[in-house]
């Protein structure tokens, strides 16, 4: 029987929201929400799904959540994720490390930063609500 592996996820592979399936379909389980440690920022990639990029300075907490992973589904879940999306190491709050859904820093050119919402969920809700975005 193959190990799980923790995966933060801090976009559309969350709960309920469009690519979730994809991780239900790997055989994953939600294990926790939780946040970053103040290492990250985020931008909104065409309104689409976000990029969550770790930064030396500016960083802040980002909403995340935990999910068990069986080993051989990861592989399944990224070959899913949108162009520019990657899997590294994310630091989350209280120091424990786990793998979680990275964007490269050159997808975020040109794209809306949304660092001040802490959360794609957030985000998508403040546009919903009809409040500024800026």
């Amino acid at each position: 029987m193959s190990a799980n592996i923790e995966l933060a996820v801090n976009g559309t592979l969350m709960r309920g929201l469009e690519l979730n399936p994809n991780l239900i379909a790997a055989g994953a389980t939600f294990v926790e929400e939780t946040a970053t440690e103040p290492v990250y920022r985020l931008w909104s990639i065409n309104d689409r799904h976000p990029a969550m990029v770790r930064v030396r300075e500016g960083g802040v907490p980002v909403a995340v959540e935990v999910w068990s992973v069986p080993a051989a589904g990861v592989a399944s879940i990224l070959l899913a994720e949108p162009a520019g999306l990657s899997i590294g190491k994310v630091k989350l709050a209280g120091g424990r490390e786990v793998l979680g859904v990275l964007g490269e820093p050159i997808l975020c050119e040109g794209q809306r930063e949304i660092t001040t919402f802490r959360g794609w969920r957030a985000y998508t809700g403040s546009k919903t609500a009809g409040r500024s975005l800026q």
